[in-house]
């Protein structure tokens, strides 16, 4: 796939996995969103109202910084963006990630990890933070992932 990057934000390791097979099946460079200051095990206890990720995602204005501003999207076509669905939603650091950058004219393709939330409520939050951009249908990337089966499903993307 010309023109592709596969960009993703991995607090405990499952997207990352999911992320580096995509990047391998479609042939595209990956690119990791990382927070400026890293998530900890407390951070991410999502039973503690009193946690970092607690209290990002208590506040939909909440825009974590990013490690680096350096995301190679500029000559990207093709943008799969993936996550660990967090509270039905995308970690707000994600929102950070679409913001800093200009996606207009290019195509997302959300993909995430989840241990039983659906996509498409994520989806549809994020699409305002990256004004411009195309929006397809994403997919849970749960499970065992075959690179023949991540190709089909690219493949058949209306890219």
């Amino acid at each position: 796939m010309n023109h592709a990057l596969v960009a993703y934000f991995s607090a405990t390791g499952t997207t990352a996995q999911a992320a580096k097979m995509l990047a391998k099946a479609v042939g595209a460079r990956l690119y990791e969103i990382k927070p400026a200051v890293p998530y900890t095990a407390a951070d991410l206890n999502w039973m503690d109202k009193n946690s970092r990720s607690s209290k990002e995602m208590g506040d939909k204005r909440s825009r974590p910084a990013l490690a680096d501003a350096d995301a190679p999207v500029g000559d990207c076509d093709v943008i799969f963006l993936g996550f660990p669905i967090w509270w039905y939603v995308a970690p707000t650091l994600v929102h950070t990630f679409l913001e800093r950058y200009d996606f207009s004219g290019k195509t997302i393709v959300p993909f995430a990890t989840s241990g039983g939330s659906g996509l498409e409520r994520a989806t549809a939050a994020l699409k305002s933070s990256a004004p411009g951009a195309k929006f397809l249908e994403g997919r849970l990337l749960n499970g065992r992932l075959s690179e023949q089966a991540l190709k089909a499903w690219a493949e058949r993307l209306p890219l």
